[in-house]
């Protein structure tokens, strides 16, 4: 694969348009076709092939790239590029070359064929997040083919297994290699960057935070029995209860320094007192958006798997059930506390996975230059923070004291929902949404 897409740079390819298409582009679709399906719990296809695709393009930028697999074909890379300026901190750029799986048969395309159509690029990693993967690469070729070098030193990452944690990928290399990173002091990556529409006005959403992770299992436990006996201590009753409990619960809303802020720049565009409308019906306003913005105004716990049992006429002594609960940074241990109140304390709650929330700074040098490049290429488009309701390779960096940012800049059209393309059926991203990504991403990289 390696060697086509070097052929590719002198014979471009073309869309069924007959358009050539975008570096940009031919990137993202190759990387589409290497299925790195993560399926969690350690079963995954893995991201070998894609890797070294990786890895040969970085190499022939010139660059040393170094391959991490510390589990066979759970592999990551990792590349220093020299800055003009070294004075400056380091800054890290990262992707993720797993993604979640997808049932073809779900979808209008094959998911894992990178097709063209409609002037859109089709496939699973689409968004998330092979089309940043590709934006990084294509932008970063822009620079080191001119001859220039980017204004600071960068670390380009690309990491495994952010599906399912970090634990394969970001979370070990900054375990047993923090020096890869030694110099930086902040990061960019998913999910932000992306524009929405507000009021009838485009505006972009920069990721400044991200909510606390705590995924755990309930267990239930009772009495094993004949399934023609009346049984009251039945654990998967007792499980069900609980269960039902904790995907009803309306968690009360929470404002941190982030929503505050995106609220009130929000109800500015709208021309609104943030004091008389409701944080919900200003988290509306932003249209798709609102999916992932309503989410971090309150902690959310949503079930997510339940297991029990072993044939039909047996009553099981043991009940279990996956929870995937999003807290506020900071709010962890309030929240178990409220779970175990909720679900009663014949319910054991065991702590599967867990992460740290991030707030990081909704003003400074980066954020001024994030907001200077998009302005370049949108004038007179805001740029709104936010925090994110699900977790990135960030909060693995965070550990080492690197500040993490979303920005994977996309200019969208108002009619797409793209956050519904997370994790979704369909996931596609225009292809001039790419190209302007890759020109976006290259001034800051330039300029910061």
């Amino acid at each position: 694969m390696a060697e086509a897409s070097e052929n590719s740079a002198t014979n471009p390819v073309t869309n069924p348009t007959g358009a050539a298409l975008d570096e940009t582009a031919v990137i993202a679709r190759d990387l589409i076709r290497f299925d790195t399906s993560n399926y969690g719990s350690g079963k995954a296809n893995g991201e070998r092939e894609a890797a070294e695709y990786v890895e040969a393009r970085l190499a022939a930028l010139g660059l040393a790239p170094q391959m991490f697999e510390p589990e066979p074909r759970r592999t990551s890379v990792v590349a220093r590029v020299p800055g003009s300026n070294p004075e400056k901190p380091a800054l890290v750029v990262h992707g993720h070359l797993d993604v979640v799986p997808a049932d073809a048969r779900n979808w209008s395309v094959d998911p894992f064929a990178g097709e063209i159509r409609d002037g859109l690029l089709w496939g699973r990693g689409a968004v998330d997040m092979k089309d940043m993967d590709a934006m990084m690469l294509a932008a970063l070729g822009d620079i080191l083919k001119s001859g220039r070098l980017p204004e600071r030193e960068l670390v380009f990452a690309f990491f495994a297994d952010e599906e399912a944690g970090g634990g394969a990928g970001s979370s070990w290399l900054v375990d047993h290699y923090p020096e890869l990173f030694a110099g930086a002091t902040e990061a960019i990556s998913e999910v932000g960057g992306y524009s929405i529409t507000v009021g009838g006005r485009r505006a972009y959403l920069l990721q400044t935070g991200e909510k606390s992770l705590l995924w755990i299992k309930l267990v239930a436990r009772g009495v094993a029995a004949h399934g023609s006996r009346r049984i009251r201590d039945n654990a998967i009753t007792r499980l069900a209860e609980a269960v039902a409990v904790l995907g009803r619960t309306d968690w009360p809303i929470r404002l941190t320094d982030t929503t505050r802020e995106l609220l009130g720049e929000i109800a500015g565009v709208l021309g609104v007192d943030p004091e008389q409308v409701s944080p919900d019906e200003l988290a509306l306003a932003t249209g798709s958006a609102s999916g992932f913005i309503t989410a971090t105004l309150r902690t959310t716990s949503n079930p997510t798997l339940l297991e029990a049992g072993y044939k039909h006429n047996v009553i099981p002594d043991r009940a279990e059930a996956l929870i995937d609960i999003r807290t506020l940074p900071g709010e962890e241990e309030a929240v178990l506390a409220e779970v175990q109140a909720l679900v009663g304390d014949d319910i054991e709650i065991e702590i599967v996975h867990r992460d740290v929330g991030l707030e990081s700074s909704t003003s400074g040098s980066l954020v001024d230059a994030v907001k200077h490049s998009l302005a370049v290429h949108d004038p007179g488009a805001p740029v709104f923070p936010y925090l994110l309701s699900g977790g990135t390779d960030n909060k693995a960096l965070s550990r080492l004291g690197i500040d993490g940012y979303g920005f994977a800049p996309l200019r969208l059209p108002e009619g797409l929902d793209f956050p519904a393309m997370f994790h979704g059926v369909d996931e596609r991203v225009p292809l001039d949404a790419l190209v302007f990504g890759r020109q976006v991403l290259r001034d800051l990289l330039l300029e910061y």
